[in-house]
């Protein structure tokens, strides 16, 4: 079964979800990543691979933080960037979702990063340029539903790989929200591949999905015990749109039970990092003192995040 990602050389034409990717496009993705990122890590360079390209940013969903980080990332690499804020515009006039690709393809689009709110949408946008012989146009899922969000999948994996060096000795916690996260998804996916060999789901039964167990992953409903020994903790945020309803008590209850403390940092390895794709809901998920102490890394996340968004975008172009 031929991977819609690919071409038919095996390099990456589309970046859609990281599942079924394999390892050495994973590793090629970080290593151009790193060849961005500035000695001190504080910075990433400017590298004009795309020059006279344009990327149309089609976000179906709101997301700044990620609309802005690809924003960076294009213009870093002196492509031209179109933010198009779709759900404003042609949807309401009830123009379907690949009538408005056809209509931007012909404006000789060279990327899409496209965000929908629909699984698979990134999926069906690549399929129908195949047909339409625009193979030179790119997709780059920007997050699709509860599927995927690859590049966060890989900027996560880029921080892990910075602070820990190697991924064969780890074991890595993704705690909260696991059901309604693509993050969730797209990380687990990575970590496989890349050799992890334990990777733990840490939240209550209600917010875990199905088939886990099925992917490698242990579970665990009670934090203190899922934390024990970890060198990687991934907090995830609670969906507060999703609090609602049966799925849980009230934000306080959330905290007592599965809030990442100090307390409850102090039971992972001494070395343990946090992670956290943003936006943190403070007191919620995660404790103030320990977003901002020393073993959080929530914040070199945002300048990897910019520097693997250009790898992806900068290989997509020159292939």
């Amino acid at each position: 079964m031929h991977n819609p990602q690919l071409n038919k050389n095996g390099e990456l034409q589309h970046l859609l979800t990281i599942e079924g990717l394999p390892k050495p496009i994973l590793n090629h993705i970080l290593d151009t990543a790193s060849s961005f990122v500035s000695v001190s890590d504080r910075e990433v360079k400017k590298v004009p691979l795309m020059r006279g390209k344009s990327v149309f940013n089609l976000f179906f969903e709101n997301s700044t933080r990620t609309r802005t980080t690809f924003e960076i990332a294009a213009k870093r690499l002196s492509a031209d960037v179109i933010n198009l804020n779709i759900s404003a515009s042609s949807a309401s006039k009830g123009e379907s979702l690949l009538d408005t690709i056809d209509n931007l393809a012909a404006m000789h689009a060279d990327m899409f990063v496209v965000r929908h709110g629909q699984s698979g949408a990134p999926h069906l946008i690549a399929a129908h340029l195949g047909r339409i012989n625009h193979h030179h146009v790119h997709v780059v899922n920007a997050g699709d539903g509860r599927h995927a969000h690859p590049t966060q999948g890989l900027l996560d994996m880029y921080t892990i790989r910075h602070y820990k060096k190697d991924f064969s000795n780890l074991t890595v916690a993704i705690v909260g929200d696991i059901l309604h996260s693509r993050v969730a998804r797209s990380d687990i996916h990575a970590l496989t591949t890349l050799g992890v060999p334990e990777i733990r789901a840490i939240a209550p039964l209600t917010l875990l999905p199905g088939g886990l167990e099925q992917m490698g992953v242990r579970v665990f409903t009670d934090i203190n015990a899922g934390l024990k020994g970890v060198d990687v903790i991934i907090m995830l945020r609670l969906q507060s749109e999703r609090m609602t309803g049966a799925l849980l008590p009230s934000a306080q209850e959330y905290f007592k039970s599965y809030g990442l403390t100090p307390e409850r940092l102090a039971l992972a390895k001494p070395d343990a990092i946090v992670m956290h794709p943003g936006p943190m809901n403070r007191g919620v998920e995660i404790d103030s003192a320990v977003a901002d102490g020393t073993q959080a890394v929530i914040l070199p996340q945002v300048t990897f995040g910019i520097a693997v968004r250009m790898a992806v975008m900068g290989i997509l172009a020159g292939n």
